[in-house]
């Protein structure tokens, strides 16, 4: 595991967790969000020397009866928790999971067959690197007028999410919460194994050279897991703001890549979709 990914990982977490959620007094002259270190620690049944040699990645392998600690009284999702457990596993030497193989840049037919029967739909798959393998015509919508799907000889004609967000003007004018959008970037690239995988390395070398602080700036702060669901606006050249609802889904590990359907997320948005495919059933908005 390069750089301090456990212990960032850790802190944000504590960072989030509210006084009130764990039975603590909030306090008028409390400073710090979140808990304290001193509380964790109290609340873990550890000391604070040792949460604090984790947060600054002087101690990157801790148990799995601490780990397991650490997540309860962090009240970690199943999710996070198993990203705390692949954060610990990374920093072992040798721990090689996911790091050799290339990309995926092959989608199986039923995979295909299960895009299509999305429609209409926006949803794009996505390989490990951002790289975008397919999608279904309503993201094709989405994503043409904004530059997103232009071929680029960098990427071998694959379009990748990542490059575009922070290597091309159009992203910033695309996403009016163009920060949120890149910190979602920056994340998904450190789930895995981040830089100990030469393919997601290489790509974070390159951003690192185009994008600068806007991306290096980032994988200094940001943890892992980018937002599994939520939503985010869009400017569209031709149907204006939108507003859309995201999920993101994980296919089996032997596919190595994750499914993001976008939806309407209010009346209005739904409205602009249908303007763009005309002669077609409406789409519904989710509900709130």
């Amino acid at each position: 595991m390069a750089g301090n990914e456990l212990g960032l990982f850790l802190r944000a977490r504590r960072e989030a967790v509210h006084p009130s959620d764990v039975g603590l007094p909030i306090g008028s002259r409390r400073r710090t969000p979140g808990l304290r270190r001193s509380e964790l620690a109290t609340l873990a049944g550890v000391s604070v020397e040792y949460v604090t040699r984790l947060e600054q990645g002087r101690d990157r392998r801790p148990s799995a009866a601490v780990l397991a600690t650490l997540a309860d009284t962090l009240r970690l999702t199943p999710r996070e928790r198993v990203h705390l457990h692949r954060l610990s596993k990374g920093a072992e030497g040798g721990f090689t999971c996911g790091v050799g193989a290339a990309p995926a840049r092959a989608v199986r037919p039923t995979v295909r067959a299960l895009l299509a029967h999305l429609e209409p739909a926006a949803a794009l798959l996505l390989n490990r690197v951002s790289d975008v393998l397919a999608y279904t015509p309503a993201y094709e919508r989405l994503a043409r007028p904004i530059g997103l799907l232009d071929d680029s000889p960098r990427s071998g004609a694959v379009p990748n999410l990542a490059r575009f967000v922070f290597t091309d003007e159009r992203a910033r004018r695309a996403w009016p919460d163009w920060g949120q959008v890149a910190d979602d970037q920056v994340a998904a690239l450190k789930q895995g194994p981040f830089l100990a995988d030469r393919y997601v390395a290489a790509l974070a070398d390159e951003l690192t050279v185009t994008a600068g602080a806007a991306f290096a700036g980032r994988v200094a702060s940001v943890p892992g897991l980018p937002a599994a669901s939520g939503v985010t606006r869009l400017a569209h050249p031709e149907a204006g703001e939108l507003r859309l609802a995201f999920e993101t889904l994980e296919l089996p590990a032997d596919d190595d890549l994750r499914l993001v359907v976008q939806l309407p997320a209010d009346a209005p948005t739904a409205a602009a979709l249908d303007r763009l495919r005309v002669g077609r059933s409406p789409l519904r908005a989710v509900p709130g």
